[in-house]
C-alpha cells in the first residue's frame, strides 16, 4: 500500500505531467487527464483525525475511496482535531479573534458607548450640505469630520438624500464615525477620480501602471500624519510605501526585544517591559535572514520550501520585515500578554523587536450609506483612474457596516490595515477590478456578510476581474458568509498565509493576478471551508494540490478551466481534503463562527 506522502507525491507528479501535456495539446482538463491515473494509484491518503482513520481524496475528484467516511463525520473529525490544538494546528489557522476588537460587535446607532463619546454633528443641519445633489457636499462632510476629530471623536450623521462629492472624504482622526441613514437611503455621488483629485500615482516598479489599481479610496480612512506623507510623495512622483512604517522602513523605535516563542503563544517574555503597558498598540517586527528562513517558516518549512528559489523574488523580499500590529492586554514583570496568539514563531535569527508604528487610525467607522461613482467603462488592466470605494490604510480596530459601492474601479481596500471588520458590504454596478483587496501586510481582518453583484454592463476588452484579493504577506484574514455572483478567490502572490474563506457561494468566473517576482501564491495554513461553487470551475477553489499545509473542506466538486496553476513548492504539500463535493454536509458550517467559541487561553 502507498503511504499518504508517497501517494500525494505520485499524483502531484502526474498533475505536473498533465500540465506539460496541455501545453502541447491545448486546452485539455488537467483533472480529466488525471482521472484514470488517480484511480489506478488510488489516491486515498489516510489521515488520522483525533484517532479516527479517514480515507481521503482521490486527486481527480472522480475516484472515491471505498471506505471513506460520510462528509459530516469527516469534517467533524477534522474539527475535533483542530480544537485539540487550535493555536498550532498544522493546516488550519486560529482566526477566531479576527476583526474589530478581536471580533466584538460593531458600534450601533443606539450604542451607549458611542453616545457617551458625546459629540454629534449633522452635515445638513450644522454644516450646510444639500441632500438633493445640487452642490458639492464634500467640504461640509469633511468639516464635520474634522470637527469631530478635533474633539477627540464623535459621530457625523448624513441624513437620507443624495450628496454630490467632488473631493475625497477623509477620515484622519480616531474614534470618528460617519453614519448615514442606511445604504438604501443615503447616497454619496462621486464626480471625480483619484487621478483627477491627486494626480498620477505611479508604481514603485516603474512602467505605466497606475497604483490606484490597488490603493486609495474616495472615502479614505487613513491617519492624518500618514495622509500628509502620502500626498507629498505622490505629488513628487515618488512611491509612498503603504505598510505600517511608511516610506522609511527604518522609521520606528524599538520598545522591547522579545525572547524566542512559538506560534500560538499569547504570553511573551521581553528584555525590558518598562515602556509597555496594557492597551498599548505595538508592532512585532521580524526580519528575514540571508537563508530566507523566515519566508520558509511562512511557507510551512517543508522540504519544498527549503528548496524554493527565494533570492530572485524581488517583490516578495521587499515585503519583509514582516510587521504585525497587536495590542498588549496585560504586563506582569517582563511577561506581556497579547490580544491575539502569535502568528509565527519568534526566533533570534529574525532580529525580533516590538517597535513603534505610524500613529494608527483606531475606532473609526463608516455605516449606512452608498458611494456611487460615475458610470464609465472599466479601465484596461492596471490603468485604473481611481474611482475607488472605501480604503482602510494604517487602520486598526476600524470598521464599515451596511455600505454599498457602485460603478467603482476597486471596492473595499485594506492597505496595511489590521483588526478591521467589514460587515454587510456590497460591490455592484458595472464591474470592478478588485471588488475587495487586502495587501501590504494586512492582518486579522474580518469581511463578513459581503456580496459582489453580477455586473450590469459587459466587461470591456483588456480588463480583469479578481474578486476577493489577498497578497503581500497578509495573514489571518477571514472572508465569511459571502455571496459572489462573479469573481474568484484571488491569492495574488506575495505569499499571503494563514487566511480563511468560509461559508461562501461563488460563481467562479474571475482570474487571479500576481507578478512572478512576488513569489508563491500561497504560504502555509490557507483554509477553504464550506465553499459552494455554482459553476463548477476550479480556479483557486480547491487548493489541496497547490497550497502548502492547507485544508480544503467541503467545497463543491470542481473541474479545471482556463487559468491552471501548478504548485510553487515541490514534494509533499502536507495538505488536507475533506467532505469534497458535499459543502452542504460540512460540520461546522462556518469555520470562523465555530472558532469564536474556542476559548482563548
Amino acid at each position: 500500500m502507498l503511504t499518504a506522502n508517497a501517494d500525494v507525491n505520485h499524483v502531484q507528479i502526474c498533475e505536473r505531467k498533465a500540465v506539460r501535456i496541455m501545453a502541447t495539446h491545448g486546452n485539455i482538463s488537467r483533472r480529466g487527464l488525471l482521472g484514470s491515473a488517480a484511480a489506478v494509484v488510488a489516491a486515498t491518503a489516510t489521515h488520522t483525525m483525533s484517532g479516527t482513520a479517514t480515507a481521503t481524496h482521490a486527486m481527480s475528484g472522480t475516484a472515491a475511496a471505498t471506505h471513506r467516511a460520510p462528509a459530516p463525520a469527516e469534517s467533524a473529525a477534522l474539527w475535533r482535531e483542530f480544537t485539540a490544538t487550535p493555536y498550532t494546528h498544522p493546516q488550519i489557522p486560529f482566526i477566531g479573534r479576527a476583526g474589530y476588537r478581536a471580533g466584538s460587535a460593531l458600534p450601533s446607532r443606539r450604542s451607549r458607548k458611542a453616545a457617551a463619546r458625546g459629540f454629534v454633528t449633522d452635515v445638513v443641519r450644522d454644516h450646510g450640505a444639500r441632500p438633493d445633489g445640487s452642490a458639492d457636499a464634500a467640504p461640509a462632510i469633511n468639516r464635520a469630520i474634522a470637527a469631530a476629530g478635533e474633539r477627540g471623536g464623535g459621530t457625523v450623521t448624513i441624513p437620507a438624500g443624495t450628496y454630490r462629492i467632488d473631493d475625497i472624504i477623509r477620515i484622519g482622526h480616531s474614534d470618528v464615525v460617519v453614519r448615514g441613514a442606511g445604504s438604501g437611503a443615503t447616497k454619496l455621488l462621486a464626480t471625480r477620480s483619484l487621478t483627477e483629485l491627486i494626480g498620477v500615482y505611479g508604481s514603485r516598479y516603474g512602467g505605466d501602471k497606475s497604483s490606484w489599481s490597488w490603493a486609495g479610496g474616495l472615502i479614505w480612512l487613513c491617519p492624518k500624519e500618514r495622509w500628509a506623507s502620502l500626498t507629498e510623495a505622490i505629488r513628487a512622483k515618488a512611491w509612498p510605501f503603504e505598510g505600517w512604517t511608511g516610506n522609511r522602513r527604518d522609521a520606528w523605535r524599538t520598545l522591547a526585544v522579545p525572547a524566542p516563542a512559538r506560534r500560538g503563544d499569547r504570553t511573551v517574555t521581553v528584555d525590558d517591559a518598562r515602556g509597555l503597558g496594557p492597551g498599548a498598540l505595538v508592532l512585532l517586527r521580524l526580519a528575514d535572514d540571508s537563508g530566507h528562513t523566515l519566508l520558509q517558516h511562512m511557507a510551512g518549512e517543508s522540504e519544498g520550501a527549503r528548496a524554493y528559489a527565494w533570492a530572485d523574488k524581488s517583490k516578495l523580499t521587499s515585503y519583509v520585515p514582516y510587521e504585525w500590529p497587536v495590542r498588549i492586554t496585560a504586563v506582569q514583570g517582563r511577561r506581556i500578554t497579547l490580544e491575539r496568539p502569535l502568528p509565527l514563531d519568534i526566533r533570534a535569527a529574525w532580529d525580533p523587536r516590538l517597535t513603534t508604528l505610524v500613529t494608527p487610525l483606531t475606532g473609526s467607522g463608516v455605516a449606512g450609506l452608498t458611494l456611487e461613482a460615475p458610470l464609465r467603462p472599466q479601465a484596461p488592466h492596471l490603468l485604473d483612474q481611481g474611482y475607488n470605494g472605501l480604503a482602510f490604510q494604517c487602520a486598526y480596530d476600524c470598521w464599515a457596516d451596511d455600505v454599498t459601492v457602485r460603478h467603482v474601479d476597486n471596492g473595499f481596500g485594506l492597505i496595511g490595515a489590521s483588526a478591521c471588520t467589514l460587515r454587510r458590504t456590497k460591490v455592484e454596478g458595472r464591474g470592478a477590478h478588485h471588488p475587495y483587496y487586502c495587501r501590504e501586510g494586512s492582518h486579522d481582518n474580518l469581511i463578513e456578510d459581503f456580496a459582489i453583484a453580477e455586473r450590469t454592463t459587459p466587461a470591456p476588452s483588456g480588463t480583469q476581474l479578481h474578486g476577493i484579493n489577498v497578497e503581500g504577506l497578509s495573514s489571518y484574514n477571514v472572508w465569511s458568509r459571502g455571496r459572489m455572483e462573479m469573481g474568484t478567490f484571488d491569492s495574488h502572490r506575495g505569499m499571503p498565509f494563514a487566511n480563511v474563506r468560509t461559508d461562501i457561494t461563488v460563481n467562479n468566473n474571475g482570474v487571479h493576478g500576481g507578478d512572478a517576482s512576488a513569489g508563491p501564491l500561497f504560504g502555509a495554513r490557507f483554509t477553504h471551508w464550506n465553499i459552494r461553487v455554482t459553476n463548477g470551475r476550479a480556479g483557486l477553489m480547491r487548493i489541496d494540490g497547490l497550497a502548502p499545509y492547507s485544508a480544503t473542506v467541503g467545497i463543491s466538486e470542481v473541474r479545471e478551466f482556463g487559468q491552471i496553476d501548478v504548485p510553487d513548492f515541490s514534494g509533499d504539500l502536507h495538505t488536507r481534503l475533506a467532505a469534497y463535493g458535499t459543502p452542504e454536509a460540512v460540520r461546522p458550517a462556518n469555520l470562523y463562527e465555530a472558532q469564536r467559541g474556542v476559548r482563548a487561553r
